[in-house]
């Protein structure tokens, strides 16, 4: 098996079901894809600036998709998301795109 097969074998580039619970206690569900290179790339690009939080808003807004495949939000809501939702709520929804799941469990298990 070539090297670049096995990375792609390894990558297993399927969508990740992500709960974040929101401030108000309410669950809210999406989908997301291991973060990829390109997609790194892209969301640095449409941000315009070096700013983490414009970076992460641009992956949330690219990446997060319901059960169905299809986008949950789109580029022209960036102005909503940052002034009509909670910054907490934001924040948490922004980190679970970056976050890997393995990341998470990692994090559990160090505050049991």
């Amino acid at each position: 098996m070539r090297a670049l097969d096995k990375l792609k074998k390894a990558a297993h580039l399927v969508p990740i079901k992500k709960c974040v619970t929101l401030s108000d206690g309410t669950e809210f569900d999406f989908y997301c894809t291991p973060l990829t290179m390109a997609e790194r790339e892209k969301a640095q690009k449409d941000a315009g600036s070096e700013e983490a939080t414009a970076f992460a808003l641009q992956l949330l807004i690219q990446k997060a998709k319901d059960d169905a495949g299809q986008p949950l939000f789109r580029h022209g809501e960036v102005a909503e998301l940052k002034n009509e939702v909670r910054d907490e709520d934001l924040q948490a929804l922004m980190l679970a795109v970056i976050t890997d799941k393995n990341d998470v469990k990692e994090e559990e298990a160090k505050k049991n």
